[in-house]
């Protein structure tokens, strides 16, 4: 009887699907950062967005297969329909699409509905979750507002209350009726903060603040298995994702390939992603090259290692190692908090502090050592990848100690005392705390900012901490001076000019800055179709910004993706950095453990 059982259950794995996920394998991948958690309305720091994006449905995704970047449906069932007049949208939600299984649905599969979009669309306007998306929808819903108000003036946000501006027409289609059209919206909706989530998900695990953090339930490829904090991710295939390889065209010879040879299968293809947190380059490096990452983005300050001459290096090229470098959609700033009584304000004295410091910092010397010429100097806020970048622009605060001194000088930043050091101009100490994690990395750039700050005579002093605390404090308005990077995942430069709109304050916008004209331009900016009038707005806005002094504008940086021999269907999309729904692994190149 017990031969006849194991015959039967050989001849059963005989007869498994092809096309079905194969759940003995795992891709390997590392983070420098910890995630901060998992909840669309709550989280926009990149690390966590890469994870939520793989756990969370997109409505809207980039065609991987397609240059220049093109959009195409995923949870939506289309495109949005759209007015002519452009201000009623209807988006459909793919039927038979289920959230991944947890206790709340008591046994039974939970459908995603419209009703669930409407619910997580007005979680970024609840004022209690305080989202940092929130600049995606506020101000341009019908109702919206007054809604708002009310939970302000309450302190509880009615989600059952219906306004005009959005509600689900029947059980997979939502309509948003705006105030006046938005023609970056359908780009904005690429994230995972448009993603669904279940409303009684949130009930049964919400923090006072209404976030669920720990406890994700999405309906995208995959869900969380296990998160070990400042350790580890593990992801694994959520079972109620149903969606096959998509039908695209693919550009190359390779790419159709690629995609035949899929077509029809199950996404993900592979089973289980794992996430280390590995925040040194260096030891990065050298579990990609044992071959325990599938892929890896070099750390700029070993690119030397990788790349010399142009050229991968022999080491890695004779393993089969491929390399991809192209400049990102993002950029990589130092902030003043603009509510700090010693840099904040906008009176003369204060600009002329700001930019002296801008002007003190050596930013070719940190070009060539900290990004180890991976960048390059920003003259402005937009960076090349975005619409409304401007070419040629010169840079109006570049390099120039002398002058930031005579800058000093003139507003009253005196050494009183004599210890060469200055003083504010009411005599008080001037001191500049800096933030920084104690990445290697970031301990470079901070040499950096002092050898600056001595060059003019202000007293440095350091905050060092994790990155996912520094988050926090930085959006709460605690910190001083910091260094960020802003990514983009849509073509459009208008996410970049929202992190220094007023009503952007305590979500991204986290130099506080708040100046009505830059406002003004912000506002009229959205009524604008996509184009040379609007791009002008988007210059005026720059302008301002610096000015103001408010940044220390950075680098636009570059991006150096290893990938190994084993893995299949990596194609790099500025936009995105992971579509691990779509790789695949040769279980027959990898070296066995």
């Amino acid at each position: 009887m017990k031969r006849i059982l194991i015959a039967c259950l050989a001849s059963v794995s005989l007869v498994l699907p092809a096309h079905a996920t194969d759940m003995t394998k795992t891709l390997r991948v590392a983070f420098p950062v910890d995630v901060t958690g998992f909840d669309p309305a709550a989280t926009n720091d990149l690390y966590s967005g890469h994870v939520n994006n793989a756990i969370f449905a997109n409505l809207f995704e980039f065609d991987y297969y397609v240059r220049p970047a093109r959009l195409r449906p995923a949870l939506a069932e289309a495109m949005p329909e759209i007015s002519a007049d452009g201000l009623t949208w209807k988006i459909r939600v793919r039927k038979g699409t289920f959230f991944a299984d947890d206790p709340v649905f008591k046994g039974k599969k939970r459908e995603v509905t419209a009703e669930d979009l409407v619910y997580s669309w007005k979680r970024m306007l609840d004022p209690k979750m305080a989202s940092p998306t929130l600049w995606h929808i506020d101000n341009k819903l019908i109702g919206g507002n007054e809604l708002v108000a009310e939970a302000k003036a309450s302190g509880k946000f009615d989600y059952d209350k219906p306004i005009e501006g959005l509600k689900a027409i029947d059980r997979y289609t939502v309509q948003l009726k705006l105030k006046q059209p938005d023609y970056t919206l359908t780009e904005l909706m690429l994230g995972y903060n448009w993603s669904p989530v279940a409303r009684e998900v949130v009930e049964a695990y919400r923090d006072p603040g209404g976030r669920v953090m720990s406890n994700p339930v999405g309906a995208g490829p995959y869900m969380i298995k296990q998160w070990i904090k400042g350790n580890k991710v593990i992801l694994t295939k959520n079972p109620n994702y149903a969606r096959k390889y998509p039908l695209t065209e693919g550009e190359t010879a390779e790419d159709k390939a690629v995609i035949a040879s899929n077509q029809g299968k199950d996404m993900p293809l592979v089973g289980n992603v794992e996430i280390s947190i590995i925040e040194e380059a260096n030891p990065r490096l050298l579990t990609f090259k044992s071959g325990l990452l599938d892929y890896e983005f070099v750390g700029q300050d070993l690119i030397g290692n990788v790349v010399i001459n142009g050229k991968l290096s022999p080491e890695f090229a004779a393993k089969g190692v491929k390399h991809q470098r192209a400049l990102e959609p993002a950029l990589s700033f130092d902030y003043f908090n603009m509510e700090d009584p010693v840099v904040g304000g906008y009176t003369p004295e204060k600009i002329a502090l700001r930019r002296a410091i801008i002007m003190a910092y050596p930013i070719d010397d940190y070009v060539r050592i900290v990004f180890r010429n991976q960048a390059t100097p920003a003259n402005q806020i937009l960076p090349p990848t975005q619409t409304g970048h401007i070419p040629n622009k010169p840079n109006l605060n570049s390099y120039d100690v002398p002058l930031a001194n005579a800058l000093l000088d003139k507003f009253g930043y005196k050494d009183r005392d004599g210890d060469g050091f200055r003083e504010m101009p009411d005599g008080k100490p001037l001191v500049i705390t800096r933030s920084s994690s104690p990445r290697a990395i970031d301990r470079e750039s901070d040499e950096l900012w002092k050898k600056a700050l001595d060059s003019i005579g202000i007293k440095i002093a350091y905050n060092t901490q994790k990155w996912p605390d520094l988050l926090k404090q930085g959006r709460a308005g605690q910190l001083q001076f910091w260094g960020l990077g802003w990514n983009e995942s849509s073509t459009d430069g208008n996410s970049f000019l929202q992190l220094l709109y007023s009503k952007s304050i305590g979500q991204s916008n986290f130099a506080r800055m708040n100046i009505k004209q830059y406002d003004e331009i912000y506002e009229k900016a959205q009524t604008l179709p996509i184009g040379p009038e609007r791009w002008a707005l988007y210059k005026a806005m720059n302008e301002l910004a610096t000015v103001n002094s408010v940044w220390q504008p950075g680098v636009f940086r570059y991006q150096n993706v290893l990938t190994q021999p084993w893995l299949l269907n990596y194609k790099r999309l500025p936009y995105r950095q992971h579509f691990w729904h779509l790789m695949d692994i040769d279980e027959t190149k990898r070296p066995k453990s």
